[in-house]
């Protein structure tokens, strides 16, 4: 290893953008890797340390590097709903098909968790795939309707990914749909949604 890619790591890890910068000036390697295989622009993005990625990004940090779980510093904007992080490194060119370990892409995390303002803005900023099928044979649809919670945050994105096209015939692995989901839930807000005719959706 470099004698100052540590130096790098644990600033990426901080957020701490001004030792980012010198780490960097100093010859370290923007690709660097700690023990569990993570760069400094992920470590950036698991902290949501915008500042400290906006400065990797500008030295051609990879937005795709996975770690040994599979994590990128783009798919871990999915986890996080983190708008900014996102934007921060839209400039690096992150490929919206890297998967997780669950074979999801970002979008498929973010409508899970109820990001609502996350899934706006990759929908709309990115050419991201509404209807990717995971190794769970879920997509974004399916997820944020099994394992949400029926609420409005979860309510809004499915309007959102209806208005972007998600096709809610597509079952799960077990020929299960969408609304077949909301229905045994009790999801009467989200039922109404799926069941409208499309002229008629958000």
């Amino acid at each position: 290893m470099n004698p100052h890619d540590p130096a790098l790591l644990d600033a990426a890890r901080e957020g701490d953008a001004d030792a980012v910068r010198s780490a960097l000036a100093a010859g370290a390697d923007r690709e660097a890797r700690d023990d569990h295989r993570r760069t400094p622009l992920l470590l950036a993005s698991l902290g949501d340390h915008v500042e400290a990625a906006e400065v990797l990004v500008a030295a051609g940090a990879d937005p795709n590097a996975q770690d040994d779980r599979e994590d990128s510093a783009w798919l871990v904007t999915g986890v996080t709903g983190s708008v900014a992080m996102m934007r921060a490194l839209l400039p690096a060119r992150p490929d919206p098909k890297v998967r997780n370990r669950f074979g999801g892409i970002a979008l498929i995390p973010a409508s899970e968790r109820g990001h609502v303002d996350y899934v706006r803005a990759l929908l709309n900023e990115t050419d991201i795939d509404v209807d990717h099928v995971n190794r769970l044979g879920w997509t974004a649809l399916l997820e944020a309707v099994i394992l949400g919670d029926g609420g409005r945050a979860h309510q809004e994105i499915v309007e959102l990914l209806l208005a972007a096209g998600a096709s809610p015939e597509l079952p799960d692995a077990d020929g299960v749909t969408a609304l077949e989901h909301a229905e045994r839930r009790g999801f009467t807000e989200i039922v109404g949604l799926l069941t409208a005719p499309r002229a008629e959706r958000p």
